[in-house]
């Protein structure tokens, strides 16, 4: 584990948005929520040097980049009457940052000591649309646990906010609703599929704190397993992982498995690609029949070609 940054400071509580990022690097920070009902569902990430832009992999051929030139912020909303996806990248130009805020583009995310708020101003793809209005993240508590994930040191993740509430307030969709959400970051100083061939991540909210499963293959032959749960009051405690129960592949033949006490099950497949796909499954953990928002991640898959020329249909770049 690593304390990163190790102290509280002006970046902590800003989520680190001012935080370096070097040339062919990246950092996103991820949100995603579940509204009380079950019915709706959001994720947002916010992406500098976007770790899965077609645009970004390819420029680095030419030597390093500079990660502020391939920026974007993915939203993705999950309706029982349809989902909504919109990924534009940008250039430098169209992006500012500092200590407390993140603008790229018509959006912006932006922290006030007590809550996260984004501003969407975004156009769907492949087919145009609109995503407007405003979510607010509200952490029960800001942890200052951070972690290595591989042996360099170079790919890292903070869980900002295990444990939130999210409001989301939208003219385009109309859309309003409540739920509990979760807030993290995650960095590196080189490519991503550089690191890691697979990865699948979860997290779950429990009675009384949220449970987090995450487990990677790297791409030195590494593995990398963390299942922690942070309490109400963001305190971090390891458990021990229950057994991994293989789950049906994706229509585009993702694997996914998640681990569980007494069975798994697919509830809904939110995101289904050649090689990821995100997917509310339940389960149980600790003890809880548990929900838990997952993701499976398959890098050898995005490195092919034919994946790679799939990607601008649905992440256009502007500028």
């Amino acid at each position: 584990m690593l304390h990163w940054p190790n102290r509280p400071t002006a970046e902590t509580t800003s989520a680190g948005f001012s935080l370096p990022v070097p040339d062919d690097g990246y950092a996103w920070w991820y949100i995603d929520a579940l509204s009380d009902d079950g019915q709706e569902g959001l994720t947002i990430i916010a992406f500098v040097g976007s770790v899965f832009s077609p645009y970004y992999r390819f420029a680095r051929r030419r030597g390093p980049i500079d990660p502020l030139n391939h920026c974007a912020l993915n939203v993705a909303l999950y309706r029982a009457g349809g989902n909504r996806w919109t990924m534009t990248e940008r250039g430098r130009r169209k992006v500012a940052r500092n200590a407390q805020s993140l603008v790229i583009g018509p959006s912006d995310l932006s922290w006030d000591g007590n809550a996260l708020s984004i501003n969407i101003d975004e156009v769907t793809a492949p087919i145009p649309g609109r995503i407007r209005g405003r979510v607010r993240v509200i952490p029960r508590a800001v942890t200052q646990q951070a972690f290595t994930l591989n042996a360099d040191g170079n790919h890292r993740w903070w869980p900002i906010a295990p444990s939130a509430r999210v409001e989301v307030e939208l003219a385009s969709p109309d859309l309003r609703w409540q739920g509990d959400g979760y807030f993290d970051m995650n960095a590196g100083d080189v490519p991503l599929e550089q690191g890691f061939t697979v990865w699948e991540w979860s997290r779950a909210a429990l009675r009384d704190g949220t449970a987090i499963l995450y487990e990677a293959k790297r791409r030195d032959g590494g593995r990398l397993d963390l299942a922690i749960k942070f309490d109400r009051h963001g305190e971090m405690e390891s458990f021990d992982a229950p057994a991994l129960q293989r789950l049906p592949r994706t229509p585009w033949r993702v694997d996914r498995s998640a681990r569980s006490e007494a069975g798994a099950r697919v509830v809904r497949t939110l995101e289904d690609s050649p090689f990821y796909a995100r997917s509310v499954i339940a389960t149980t953990l600790l003890g809880e029949h548990a929900t838990l928002m997952h993701e499976s991640l398959s890098l050898d898959r995005f490195k092919m070609p034919v994946v790679q020329a799939m990607l601008p249909f649905r992440m256009p770049r502007r500028g």
